[in-house]
């Protein structure tokens, strides 16, 4: 049986090849990788990855659990809390104490024993992300949507956030199989690109209005709570924040966050998200619509919201059909805003809250 000065003597004469990978090549893996939970593991395997580890450029963080405030990993949201659609604020910041267990025992090899990530059994993703010291994309993925809707119903939104909104994109309705041709055919003559009327009288239009407000709620909440992370990482060129069930997605790019760190953020009156200008909300809709891959939509809509000092044009069916809105969604989705772009407009007017 070999002694352990024989086996260390043995492990001399045949060094470790992985040494021999150049630190830019592991850094290219590593931003591939991108998982703050994996890096944490990597960072866990040897000094020179903790070493490494914080110089990503791109990072991931999921965050898949709600625990309370007050840190208590094993007691999740109940049913006693708020409803989310009347606090929409007081749910994603319950979020944002998420646990990253694979990731908490690392230590930092900077600070002696300390952890590379903190516990964080009652910390918010800024703190996680403090020891990553050049991010420049980030992305963050909450655990569900925010916005509720009734069964069946399909409700997508993409907004983009400078020091306040500057677009926001919401299609919804009901997805369904296509009707038969005849059907289908006897459907479009009917159809002549006005709301019907019962969509006025059934509630069609009052349900489009409150799609439209829980979604800059939630939007609103989503860029206020991105304040810490983006003052701690200068280095940001581009930020996304979306959800599990790929409802919503707020974006930031490189010229945003300037305007972000350039411009104070105004509060609303709640203090727990940004304040939103008056805006123009312009709405189209579609009885139904064919989609791709078999696929059709029944009360198809689609709702294009920016401030109102940045519409120059009211009247204009046309000003809304730029690369924003029409790369907003892919697949069905896409096809169905391409069409829906095509219907008349119905403007109303949202005042700043």
């Amino acid at each position: 049986m070999k002694s352990r000065s024989q086996i260390r003597a043995g492990r001399s004469r045949f060094p470790d090849q992985f040494d021999r990978i150049p630190d830019p090549l592991i850094l290219i893996i590593f931003n591939k990788l991108a998982d703050a939970r994996s890096l944490g593991r990597c960072a866990a395997v040897s000094r020179r990855f903790r070493s490494l580890v914080p110089l990503v450029d791109d990072v991931y963080v999921k965050i898949d659990r709600v625990v309370t405030v007050d840190g208590d990993s094993c007691r999740s949201l109940t049913l006693s809390f708020p409803r989310p659609r009347k606090c929409f604020s007081h749910f994603l910041k319950l979020m944002f104490f998420a646990i990253l267990r694979p990731i908490r025992n690392l230590h930092n090899p900077h600070c002696g024993g300390k952890r590379f990530l903190p516990q964080v059994s009652h910390r918010s993703p800024a703190q996680v992300l403090k020891n990553f010291r050049h991010v420049r994309r980030l992305r963050i993925e909450l655990p569900a949507g925010d916005v509720r809707t009734e069964d069946g119903v399909l409700l997508r939104w993409r907004a983009e956030f400078g020091s306040t909104l500057e677009s926001c994109v919401i299609l919804g309705g009901t997805p369904t199989d296509r009707l038969p041709p005849s059907s289908a055919r006897a459907g479009k003559a009917e159809d002549d690109g006005s709301m019907p009327e019962s969509f006025y009288t059934n509630g069609g239009l009052k349900l489009r209005v409150v799609w439209a407000i829980g979604t800059l709620i939630a939007a609103s909440t989503r860029h206020y709570l991105l304040q810490e992370i983006i003052e701690d990482h200068p280095t940001l060129e581009s930020l996304v924040l979306t959800d599990a069930d790929e409802q919503g997605t707020l974006s930031m790019g490189i010229e945003q966050l300037k305007e972000f760190r350039e411009k104070p953020l105004v509060a609303s009156a709640s203090s727990t998200r940004t304040h939103l200008p008056a805006s123009n909300m312009k709405l189209r809709y579609a009885p139904y619509l064919e989609l791709p891959e078999g696929m059709a939509m029944q009360g198809a809509t689609l709702v294009a919201i920016s401030p109102a000092t940045d519409d120059t044009d009211g009247n204009s069916g046309r000003e809304e059909c730029d690369s924003f809105i029409r790369g907003a969604f892919e697949g069905p989705l896409d096809a169905a805003v391409k069409s829906l772009v095509e219907r008349r407009i119905y403007l109303m007017e949202i005042n700043g809250f």
